[in-house]
């Protein structure tokens, strides 16, 4: 199952995407897995070095006992220190944002965020994209 942020093509510009684990409690893993995850406000956050994922949902699993999480809770991306690093240089310098674009499960198992060095798009860009979308619907249709 995959859970995609589809607002975030129209406001941003990706220039590259990455994909990151996310470090999660064992109800949140069996809430992802239900499908239970909003993710359309849901925008990422250095802090002391570290990658953080910030109003992600991920609603209460229903028949967890007593360890429940918390639904709208930090929660830390998962990458090698090098690719931290640039990401931050690159969020800082240039004036650019990660925006976390798709959750899903990898074969290994685990589950995986995918973030992308994104640049907001200006409003004649936005009605670019839906001029080509409109344009590609039409064309759908015909044939």
């Amino acid at each position: 199952m995959e859970i995609i942020n589809r607002k975030a093509r129209y406001e941003y510009e990706f220039l590259q995407t990455i994909e990151a684990g996310i470090q999660l409690m064992g109800t949140e893993v069996k809430s992802v897995r239900n499908g239970d995850v909003n993710i359309g406000d849901a925008w990422c956050l250095f802090h002391d070095g570290e990658l953080y994922i910030k109003n992600l949902h991920i609603g209460e699993y229903k028949h967890a006992s007593v360890s429940q999480h918390t639904p709208m809770r930090m929660r830390k991306l998962l990458l090698h220190k090098e690719e931290l690093k640039k990401l931050e240089r690159r969020v800082t310098e240039k004036g650019l944002t990660l925006v976390p674009y798709k959750i899903y499960f990898a074969e290994s198992g685990f589950a995986k965020c995918e973030i992308a060095v994104a640049r907001g798009k200006k409003s004649y860009d936005k009605r670019e994209s839906i001029k080509q979308r409109d344009v590609q619907r039409d064309l759908d249709r015909r044939g």
